[in-house]
C-alpha cells in the first residue's frame, strides 16, 4: 500500500505511484497535504511505503504530541524522501518517532546525477544525501576542482543526453567545458566520498562581498519548536548590498512578536557563525508554496526587491 501526499503533475510522485501500479500495489493519493490527514490515511489504509518532502516532515512533527500518538503508523515499513535537503534535527526527530525505516535520495528531473542513503548510513553520516552514483565533482567559481570538506557547485560526468525544451541557452549553461553537467546545487564532498548539499547557486546570498547559503540558517530555525515554516532570503541593504533575513511563519501566530523574533536569532547565532544568521526575522501567515512543498523563494523575494535595481531570481 503506497501513500503519494503529493500531486501528481510532479515527476516523482507521478513515477513512484506508476510504478507501484505496476508492482500491483494500491495507491493512495492525497489532494493536498494535510499532516493529520496523513497520519489518519497510513493508520486507515495500512500504508507499508510513502515518499515526502522535507516541509511534510516539519508539519507532521509541529503537529501536538497528542495528536501525532493518536495515530497508529506501525504499518509502515519503508518511507523516502528528496525534493531539498532536510535539517538535521527533523529527520532525527523523525527516525525517533518513525524508527529507522526512513531513506533518502537526491535526484532531479534532469537525471543529472544522484545518489541515496539510507537510515543507519545516515546517523553515521548525518545530513548527507549519499554516495552519488556518478563520478561527482566540486567546483569553485572559476572551475577549479575542490578538496574535501570545500563547498562548491556541484558537477556530474557521465549520464545521458539532456536539453531544455527549446532552450539551448539554459542547456548549455549547464554543461561546462569538459562535458560535466550541474543541476545548480552548491555542497561538498567529505573524505568518505558522502555528499552534503549545502544550497542551490541561485539563492545565494551577497552581503558585503561574503557568499552566504541561505539553507544553513533555514535549517537551524526549521528545528525550533516556535517555527511551523521558514525561508531566509537576501533582501536590500544600503550598505551590504543584502542582508540576511528570516521569513517565518509561527506555529502559533499569537507568538508572533520581537520577544519570539529575538529568540530566533539568538538561536540561530548559538548555532552558526553570525554573519550567515539573520539580523531580521518578520512573520508571516504562510510561505508561499505549491502542493507539493517547493517554496517559492522568488515571490518572496518580490515582495522586498520591488522598487529596487535589480533582484535575483
Amino acid at each position: 500500500m503506497y501513500l503519494s501526499p503529493a500531486p501528481l503533475y510532479h515527476s516523482a510522485p507521478l513515477v513512484y505511484s506508476m510504478s507501484m501500479h505496476r508492482l500491483g500495489a494500491t495507491v493512495v493519493v492525497m489532494e493536498r497535504f494535510d499532516p493529520a490527514q496523513c497520519l489518519a490515511l497510513i493508520e486507515r489504509h495500512r500504508v507499508t511505503h510513502a515518499q515526502f518532502v522535507p516541509t511534510m516532515f516539519v508539519r507532521l512533527l509541529r503537529l501536538p504530541a497528542e495528536e501525532r500518538e493518536r495515530y497508529d503508523v506501525s504499518s509502515l515499513q519503508f518511507a523516502i524522501h528528496a525534493a531539498a535537503p532536510c535539517p538535521v534535527a527533523v529527520k532525527r526527530q523523525m527516525l525517533e518517532w518513525w524508527g529507522p525505516i526512513i531513506h533518502e535520495y537526491y535526484a532531479g528531473t534532469e537525471d543529472i546525477g544522484s545518489s541515496f542513503i539510507g537510515p543507519e548510513e545516515w546517523l553515521a553520516h548525518p545530513g548527507s544525501v549519499g554516495r552519488p552514483l556518478d563520478e561527482c565533482h566540486i567546483l569553485d567559481e572559476d572551475g577549479n576542482e575542490l578538496p574535501p570538506e570545500e563547498a562548491g557547485v556541484v558537477w556530474f560526468a557521465g549520464g545521458r543526453p539532456f536539453e531544455y525544451h527549446n532552450d539551448p541557452a539554459k542547456t548549455a549553461s549547464i554543461t561546462n567545458d569538459r562535458g560535466w553537467r550541474t543541476l545548480g546545487d552548491i555542497g561538498r564532498l567529505d573524505e568518505d566520498g558522502y555528499l552534503y548539499l549545502t544550497d542551490r547557486q541561485a539563492h545565494m546570498i551577497i552581503s558585503g562581498g561574503v557568499n552566504i547559503y541561505p539553507q544553513e540558517a533555514e535549517n537551524v530555525l526549521a528545528g525550533h519548536p516556535a517555527v511551523a515554516d521558514v525561508a531566509v532570503i537576501g533582501v536590500p541593504d544600503p550598505e551590504m548590498g543584502e542582508a540576511v533575513r528570516a521569513v517565518v511563519q509561527p506555529t502559533d501566530p499569537a507568538a508572533a512578536g520581537p520577544l519570539l523574533a529575538a529568540e530566533l536569532l539568538d538561536y540561530c547565532r548559538s548555532e552558526l557563525a553570525t554573519y550567515k544568521c539573520p539580523r531580521q526575522v518578520d512573520f508571516v501567515d504562510e510561505l508561499p508554496r505549491d502542493p507539493n512543498g517547493k517554496l517559492y523563494k522568488r515571490l518572496l523575494r518580490a515582495r522586498y526587491w520591488e522598487g529596487h535595481d535589480s533582484l535575483v531570481i
